[in-house]
């Protein structure tokens, strides 16, 4: 009996060591880590959404709607909009929880072939392009200080935008981590003069600067084509928020920390909108505003000098924390297509070491591609204008020649032009 139930025991450890030896011979799946939490999703939308337009060009809604009032009323209707979309996608993200914004939605309620479509045309054209221009405001930005009195030069912008792409897109594929926290670095930066411009319009509005908002709705030009305008590019600079649904398979606990983080998120954006644009009234009129090329810039000139510095100093900094968050989500959803076989399969291979994204976040160096694109446009268009230029001159100057030779007085007639 003893000898019995040893070798049963013996059968049953070797059978346990077999049952481990092939079980560790099964191919283990590698998904995306967990690590980015509540502060990390609230940077990321402040981040994406505040880029170059609030600082640069707010005077879209205000050109459509003619008076200071109905401006801010727009800017404020604007964020609850943004607010209600948002929502509706993080109970989109609660319920599907795959990263990819969009696409996963698309997949499961439409099927494949709307998800294919959205996947291409946003990795062929809208993503790389929007990332290209992104860098190319910061690289103007960034270089405008250094050619004071005219401007940059356009290959010194393209070749800064280009490194921009470049190092935005080796820091994005080397550390999820490195990636989240230049975002909260960026997002910190930009909060400070978003907080400079808010707090020097509210001393301003305490010393009585009041009265460009008396009669604030008079000469308004109300009409359902200038408020469907006003909403449009009101909205433009509320993009990017629909972001964090890019990575929600990479959130902690997403049932809670999405919609917390749109909660205090966009919010927080409207209200920091809305009282910049108040900053703005209190030392421009509206006629001063439309006019200013970069109302930021003129802002910083009338309130902050000597150090108006600052202010592009710092909208340099909130444009490429835009590109960064931008980056940072857009590679997501060149992996989930990747995974589902809409893309090429090695798009969805992730870095052992790294556990990031590798060859979907590399995949946009395609922005490059766009810069190089435009630059060689331009050029061409360049050309094509100095030579159209010589040539008119060139008509000219015959002309005048010819022209100059005497009148026929026998038969009254105009010596003919020679047609080059």
């Amino acid at each position: 009996m003893g000898e019995e139930s040893l070798r049963k025991r013996k059968g049953e450890h070797s059978g346990k060591e077999d049952g481990q030896s092939v079980q560790s011979h099964e191919p283990q799946t590698m998904n995306l880590q967990k690590q980015v939490g509540l502060i990390s999703g609230i940077c990321m939308i402040v981040g994406t959404i505040i880029g170059s337009g609030i600082f640069v060009s707010p005077k879209s809604v205000l050109a459509n709607v003619g008076a200071v009032g109905p401006c801010l009323t727009i800017w404020a209707a604007c964020g609850i909009l943004a607010t209600l979309g948002a929502l509706c996608y993080a109970e989109l993200g609660t319920m599907i929880t795959k990263s990819g914004g969009e696409y996963p939605y698309l997949m499961e309620a439409f099927g494949p072939i709307p998800a294919f479509l959205f996947s291409w045309t946003s990795l062929l054209v809208t993503k790389p392009s929007s990332f290209a221009i992104i860098c190319l405001s910061f690289a103007e930005y960034a270089s405008t200080p250094f050619y004071p009195g005219c401007d940059p030069p356009q290959v010194v912008i393209k070749c800064l935008a280009a490194a921009a792409i470049v190092i935005i897109t080796i820091v994005n594929s080397l550390s999820v981590k490195l990636g989240s926290y230049l975002q909260n670095f960026l997002t910190a930066a930009k909060m400070i003069i978003v907080t400079i411009i808010i707090v020097s319009g509210i001393v301003l509005l305490a010393q009585g600067k009041t009265e460009n908002f008396e009669d604030s709705f008079k000469d308004s030009k109300i009409s359902v084509s200038s408020i469907g305008l006003a909403f449009y590019n009101g909205l433009w600079a509320y993009d990017g928020w629909n972001q964090l649904n890019y990575i929600t398979e990479e959130l902690k606990n997403p049932y809670r920390n999405l919609p917390l983080s749109i909660i205090i998120g966009i919010p927080l954006v409207t209200v920091c909108y809305v009282l910049i644009n108040i900053s703005y009234f209190t030392v421009m009129t509206s006629t001063e505003l439309l006019q200013s090329q970069a109302v930021a810039v003129t802002f910083g000139d009338r309130v902050l000098y000597p150090a108006s510095w600052i202010v592009p100093l710092f909208v340099a900094f909130s444009t490429i924390g835009s590109a960064n968050g931008t980056c940072f989500t857009a590679g997501r959803l060149v992996y989930v297509a990747g995974r589902e076989g809409h893309m090429l399969k090695v798009l969805s291979y992730i870095s052992v070491k790294r556990l990031t994204p590798a060859p979907a976040i590399i995949f946009y160096f395609r922005s490059l591609d766009i810069l190089w694109f435009n630059h060689c446009w331009t050029h061409c268009n360049e050309v094509y204008k100095k030579r159209t230029q010589e040539t008119n001159q060139g008509k000219f100057s015959i002309q005048c020649i010819f022209s100059s030779t005497p009148r026929n007085t026998n038969t009254g007639t105009q010596p003919k032009y020679l047609g080059i």
